[in-house]
């Protein structure tokens, strides 16, 4: 049966006031403004790159849920999931992201509580959304966010899996929502529904407490809870204005891990998002390409490029994204070359 869509995500959408040009949050008077949030970064970039998605959160009424509303269209994602709070005390979420240059560190005020997505009600979502996608995402930062919000997340995984849509779910661990057990607990009681995961490898050893190597690690979710699909970022931060990005994919069918070697000196202008544009470009490989290496060049590709571009969405299309792949791989190559030679 085909599907209208090929991801919709769930997650609260937030606006971000950033002061100007590295300013400090204490003393600036402007702020730029940014509609952003894990899973809507999510589908905004691997709608950019093609596919046909959509998200599930609950805006105010207003000339701000109207501004995150326009965003979410010119990324070319769905906003047929939606809800409007017509309450005269609906809010947006907010957060203030200071960033910064070495050696300061950058810095975050929320101010995000009794938000409208955190008042979403189950009956609110319309039921042919379950048969509706292919593949479900959602993370640990909607599971994390209230009781109300996780019930209703676990209870759509549930109802998504009836219909057999593969669910992907990224760990996002934020100690400011929850603390690690109670994370990990949570994460294992749904587990055994994920399709796709996504962990750090210091989630692997903090929050679920493994041992042993990178690969043992993310395998284990496979052999323990049945996970088809585990894919864990590789990030090296060699100043707030330098990076280094790669990644791996493991699948448990073949039985196989799958990487690239990384992005080196990626010159980072906002690493907000980037860690979603991973996502998002490796949910577009796996259901575009069918194919776990294209997952991970074009997942490195788009968190890569993410890192140079400001505000929290990604805003690359297929066709930069295919550039920035083929230049990469000439570049590896051109180094293959010159070891060769030596």
């Amino acid at each position: 049966m085909e599907k209208k869509f090929d991801l919709i995500t769930l997650g609260e959408i937030m606006l971000r006031l950033s002061p100007p040009s590295n300013e400090r949050l204490a003393r600036s008077d402007a702020f730029e403004k940014h509609a952003g949030g894990s899973e809507v970064n999510v589908a905004c970039g691997a709608a950019m790159l093609g596919l046909r998605a959509g998200v599930v959160s609950k805006l105010p009424e207003n000339q701000l849920g109207t501004y995150i509303k326009n965003k979410i269209r010119f990324s070319g994602v769905s906003d047929d999931f939606l809800v409007y709070d017509s309450d005269k005390n609906s809010r947006v979420g907010i957060y203030y992201y200071e960033s910064a240059s070495h050696p300061r560190k950058p810095a975050v005020v929320y101010d995000r509580l009794n938000s409208a997505f955190s008042n979403l009600k189950l009956e609110e979502i319309p039921e042919e959304i379950y048969s509706s996608t292919k593949v479900f995402h959602t993370s640990g930062i909607t599971l994390g966010l209230t009781e109300d919000t996780k019930r209703i997340a676990i209870e759509m995984i549930k109802r998504f899996k009836e219909h057999g849509t593969l669910i992907s779910i990224d760990v996002n661990f934020r100690a400011n929502l929850w603390t690690e057990p109670e994370a990990r607990i949570c994460m294992e009681e749904i587990l055994p529904y994920v399709d796709i995961f996504f962990a750090s490898e210091e989630t692997c050893y903090k929050m679920f407490q493994k041992t042993g190597t990178l690969e043992e690690m993310m395998k284990s979710f496979c052999d323990e809870f049945g996970v088809k699909v585990v894919a864990t970022t590789e990030r090296k931060i060699i100043s707030p204005r330098k990076h280094v990005f790669g990644s791996k994919i493991y699948s448990a069918k073949e039985d196989k891990y799958y990487s690239q070697p990384p992005y080196e000196n990626i010159e980072v202008v906002d690493r907000i998002g980037s860690g979603d544009a991973y996502v998002g470009g490796m949910l577009f490989g796996m259901i575009y390409y069918d194919d776990f290496q294209k997952a991970v060049e074009f997942g490195n590709a788009m968190s890569a490029v993410k890192n140079t571009i400001p505000g929290d969405m990604p805003a690359s299309d297929f066709k930069e994204i295919s550039a920035v792949i083929e230049g990469h791989e000439i570049k590896i190559k051109g180094g293959e070359t010159r070891e060769m030679a030596r």
